[in-house]
């Protein structure tokens, strides 16, 4: 994994207290704003669920989830969310909504296996939404639509903040340019997959890329994607396959890529049955959540995930995600900030 560097020359434009009122003012004005744009009930979401159902993610399917025995529960082992994917499809088809509602919820997140930098931290906060979708807009066309919408609140979010700290500027482009990752392979072969996000949000300044975890044309895969939530194998019908991605947009205080969400297209039963032999796991199948998928139980949708602390520290230009959440950092990881002039929330 490449880290994502601290820059030498770095001066938060907002002090400590400041930072705190304008992480509150994001957080309000930003899922009001997606809640009405989508259409989302807030719903209440846990920190741990059982294990051995399958239920909980493990993102791009190798991460260990932190489990613990519950005394009550006859050392019934439960294990904290990595992310919620799984769990609000059962969330929206258990609320029966129809095509076009859905869900959001503040997810928080503990991922022991995470390489920590500056945008990389154990604790994850995030905004997890899920809609339920009609089967006929498991397309790529659909998939962007929601992406448009969900940048015009990050837009919008942007110039809230603007209004009331004049010196922090608005930077995204008016449009968020979509490009797919079998394209950038072939524009760019030589690079990584992180150098050639850098070529693209670089050049548009907010980008979606398409069609992350399946294979690309050279075998590789973009990053790495679970086999059970987003549905990465399906052909677009424009020459390309996945109904998911990522919004990246450009950091010029870190000069690099970064990103704000990744989306997609839930995988049907056909896709989930494609992608596990795909990835050698056909054995989860029999877990709780793939049986009920597997026989039509539940509801078709498209959701996705926002991080909270990476829209502060986006929208506040700061240099460190440890400016905008509360976590444990290496003591190298400490030296490097202070000797940069970085002030994490957290006490050392």
């Amino acid at each position: 994994m490449v880290k994502t560097k601290i820059q030498k020359k770095y001066k938060s434009i907002l002090g400590e207290k400041e930072t705190e009122h304008a992480i509150v003012l994001i957080k309000d004005f930003f899922q009001l704003a997606l809640s009405t744009e989508l259409n989302l009930t807030r719903v209440t979401a846990p920190l741990f669920v059982r294990s051995g159902t399958g239920v909980n993610d493990d993102l791009n399917g190798v991460e260990r989830p932190v489990s613990f025995p519950v005394k009550s529960m006859n050392e019934e082992r439960l294990e904290i969310v990595q992310s919620l994917a799984k769990w609000k499809r059962l969330k929206v088809t258990d609320l029966g909504l129809k095509p076009g509602f859905g869900i959001y919820t503040d997810m928080n997140a503990i991922r022991p296996d995470e390489d920590l930098d500056a945008v990389h931290s154990l604790y994850v906060d995030q905004w997890d939404w899920e809609m339920a979708i009609d089967e006929k807009d498991r397309t790529i066309f659909f998939l962007h639509e929601i992406v448009e919408k969900i940048y015009r609140c990050i837009k919008r979010t942007e110039f809230f903040i603007y209004d009331r700290y004049d010196n922090i500027k608005p930077v995204l482009p008016e449009h968020i340019e979509f490009v797919y990752a079998d394209d950038l392979q072939r524009e760019y072969p030589d690079l990584t997959p992180k150098e050639r996000e850098a070529k693209a949000a670089k050049k548009y300044g907010a980008v979606f890329i398409s069609g992350i975890g399946g294979k690309l044309p050279d075998g590789s895969i973009h990053d790495g994607r679970s086999p059970d939530y987003d549905d990465w194998i399906t052909e677009t019908g424009d020459g390309h396959r996945g109904l998911n991605g990522d919004i990246i947009v450009w950091n010029d205080v870190l000069k690099a890529p970064f990103e704000l969400s990744s989306m997609g297209i839930r995988v049907c039963p056909q896709s989930l049955i494609a992608q596990l032999e795909e990835r050698g796991m056909e054995e989860r199948a029999k877990l709780m959540f793939h049986t009920k998928l597997l026989k039509g139980q539940l509801t078709q949708t498209l959701g996705g995930g926002i991080g909270q602390s990476r829209l502060c520290m986006f929208l506040l230009r700061k240099a460190h995600i440890g400016e905008t959440q509360v976590s444990i950092w290496p003591d190298k990881i400490h030296a490097e900030c202070k000797k940069k002039g970085i002030k994490l929330l957290q006490l050392k």
